[in-house]
């Protein structure tokens, strides 16, 4: 039993190499996860390594997990190629389903002599039926998908921008990754349109990342909050608009002003002994992005012990007004940070 454990099921770092070459032995192969993009890609690549004609109906069979656990898999199984040595039937959005765990284990104890089974699968929790049977079977495996990190995003940059031969810098490679989503083929998506929008120059720069990626409403909120701490009220005033018809909830504005007053808080109590507002800046831990050092210094610099005070009392009066009447949220929060930039603009 140990054995065939160890070969139903990779660790996430080991999925795209056992990929590049996958056991012959396998029939059953089923690709699960909560990033439903990153598992639509390796169901690709393993449908590529079949050989078999992906566009051709008779030698790929397409079915919906619903159609699945109505039998149809165990019919497609058994029905032999007309046209080629075997066939693929390739099952999407699959889940919970015990019928389809079951038809799956009624395969994996006989296996099909023509057909090759791939699955697709959201979110499947250990000890969930379909993940258990093709983890105990002898002709499947369970590769999990999870969101890109660290060297997988990096390595997915370096992939998309070597398709079309542009480099990039160091500044708009930490900014294009604090930017990218957690779905990957999502992320492939806005690596190539930044690719398009950068055609024809050596490297991507930073400048190229900040206008083109990135999610709007969470831009909105970065640039209504630095609006606040720079006293800026015209750029407020867009920013909070912008925010508030495209995506509707203005807590997040809300919050985001209250972490970063806070933090500005913690970093004004560092300023003693000397010590210059850059350099407790350059200490910051979590350290601060550094496209936003600048502007942090200029807060820590205008903002006094005092300014912060009232600026997190106003702050935390405004968040339990919009509980206690959350059809005005809109209003109450304009009002609250309106004021505080008003008063920031007065900061000498």
């Amino acid at each position: 039993m140990i054995a065939v454990q160890a070969m139903a099921q990779k660790k996430a770092h080991e999925v795209d190499a056992w990929l590049r070459r996958p056991a012959e032995a396998v029939a059953i192969v089923l690709l699960y996860g909560p990033d439903r993009g990153l598992v639509s890609e390796r169901a690709m690549a393993f449908a590529g390594q079949t050989g078999l004609p992906l566009e051709d109906p008779f030698s790929v069979v397409r079915l919906e997990a619903s159609e699945a656990e109505q039998g149809r898999l165990l019919d497609e199984a058994g029905t032999v190629p007309m046209f080629s040595d075997r066939r693929l039937l390739w099952v999407r959005n699959a889940g919970a389903q015990k019928a389809l765990a079951d038809d799956v284990k009624t395969l994996s104890l006989n296996p099909p002599r023509d057909a090759v089974i791939l699955i697709e699968a959201g979110e499947l929790k250990k000890g969930a039926a379909l993940r258990t049977v093709v983890e105990g079977s002898a002709i499947g495996m369970a590769l999990p998908c999870y969101v890109d990190e660290g060297r997988a995003i990096d390595q997915v940059i370096d992939d998309e921008l070597g398709k079309s031969g542009v480099g990039i810098t160091m500044e708009a490679r930490a900014a294009l990754r604090n930017n990218l989503g957690g779905d990957r083929l999502a992320t492939r998506a806005e690596i190539a349109k930044l690719a398009l929008y950068a055609y024809g120059q050596a490297q991507i720069q930073i400048e190229d990342v900040l206008a083109l990626t990135g999610d709007v409403s969470g831009t909105s909120v970065d640039d209504a909050v630095d609006a606040v701490l720079e006293g800026k009220v015209a750029d407020f005033d867009v920013a909070f608009t912008r925010h508030a018809l495209g995506a509707g909830q203005v807590y997040p504005i809300l919050a985001g002003a209250l972490r970063q007053l806070q933090a500005l808080q913690l970093m004004r109590s560092s300023m003693t002994g000397g010590r210059n507002a850059a350099a407790v800046v350059a200490a910051a831990k979590p350290p601060v992005f550094f496209a936003r050092r600048k502007l942090v210094e200029r807060a820590l610099e205008r903002w006094s012990p005092e300014a912060l005070q009232r600026g997190l009392a106003r702050l935390q009066a405004a968040i339990f007004a919009t509980r206690r009447q959350p059809a005005l949220a809109t209003e109450i929060t304009r009002h609250a940070l309106l004021a505080m930039a008003v008063e920031a603009s007065r900061f000498r």
